[in-house]
């Protein structure tokens, strides 16, 4: 156990690099995890863990590669354990919310059991937007930053209240569908269902603090969604856009509402509402302007989304 505040760190969760930047400790970050690209500083950094499924393919041929390992009980990542061990670090950063977005904090356990080295580990495990914000006052108090921690959370809590207050004077919510993968199709649970609302819509087929859930089509064009949003998680922008020609061949494509509505659109899932960290602000804004553009139209940043043609 280290005596003092951890000087070096190791990331291994996208959003918790991105809460060490914010409290203002990138400079001791040693290593990260091969999903963390954000600040662009963070890049820098050596990758401690690679995919040990193909990642590069359609959503379809993700899911079924991820589905097949995890059938064979095989890990999906794999940990550096001799560049670990090279890094000398005193504070690791996992999660335990998803074993299959980024590397469990029990198999890091046993990585780091296998190093001449030990670190303290501090595992964030987000499900609603209230745990993320306490993930980021774990970390600040982590890194000894407790007061920058509280910092960040009460900016964060302002701005997201600023949110509720402007989207609050809608007349009319719409139905908002928010799908986290494409084939088969997920919609997004855990904070994402709040961020909707906040935005001035009304979530369907998921619960805010509740895991995110495959459906069917079908269900899909039951729930008769107003507005739908493609959010691939792990997926940028450019990538979603890239597969969403083989949904629109669906037959069940020209019976969703939100297409007949003209009211579909593709975002930056990977980069703001996959994350559970500061950024998430950002995705609610990205949303209040999808779904009350004529009160929000403004929050929208360029290149973050893109309408889809019916």
């Amino acid at each position: 156990m280290s005596s003092g505040p951890p000087t070096r760190i190791v990331s291994l969760l996208p959003a918790a690099t991105e809460i060490v930047f914010a409290l203002g400790c990138g400079e001791r970050l040693v290593g990260i995890s091969h999903e963390c690209d954000f600040p662009a500083e963070a890049r820098e950094r050596p990758m401690v863990t690679r995919a040990r499924f193909a990642s590069t393919g359609s959503s379809g041929e993700i899911d079924q590669a991820v589905r097949a390992s995890l059938r064979a009980g095989k890990p999906l990542y794999e940990v550096d354990t001799e560049l670990l061990r090279s890094l000398h670090p005193d504070l690791l950063l996992v999660q335990d919310t998803c074993a299959v977005c980024a590397v469990p904090a029990q198999d890091v356990r046993h990585a780091v059991s296998q190093c001449a080295v030990a670190p303290d580990i501090v595992a964030l495990h987000a499900h609603d937007l209230p745990s993320v914000l306490a993930d980021i006052e774990r970390v600040a108090a982590a890194l000894g930053v407790t007061d920058a921690g509280r910092a960040v959370v009460a900016r964060l809590g302002e701005e997201m209240d600023r949110i509720r207050r402007i989207t609050a004077r809608v007349r009319y919510r719409p139905r908002v569908l928010c799908l986290e993968w494409l084939d088969p199709p997920m919609v997004a649970g855990n904070w994402v269902p709040t961020l909707v609302e906040y935005a001035g819509g009304r979530p369907l087929l998921a619960q805010a603090g509740s895991p995110s859930v495959t459906v069917s089509w079908q269900e899909v064009v039951g729930a008769a969604p107003e507005v739908l949003v493609f959010m691939p998680c792990g997926f940028s922008l450019e990538r979603t856009l890239a597969e969403l020609g083989e949904i629109r061949r669906r037959p069940q494509w020209p019976a969703l509402l939100a297409v007949q509505c003209g009211r579909v659109y593709a975002v930056d899932g990977n980069a703001y509402f996959n994350r559970p960290g500061p950024r998430l602000v950002e995705s609610a804004k990205i949303l209040s302007g999808l779904v009350q553009p004529g009160l929000c139209a403004r929050w929208l940043p360029e290149n973050t989304w893109v309408r889809i043609e019916p």
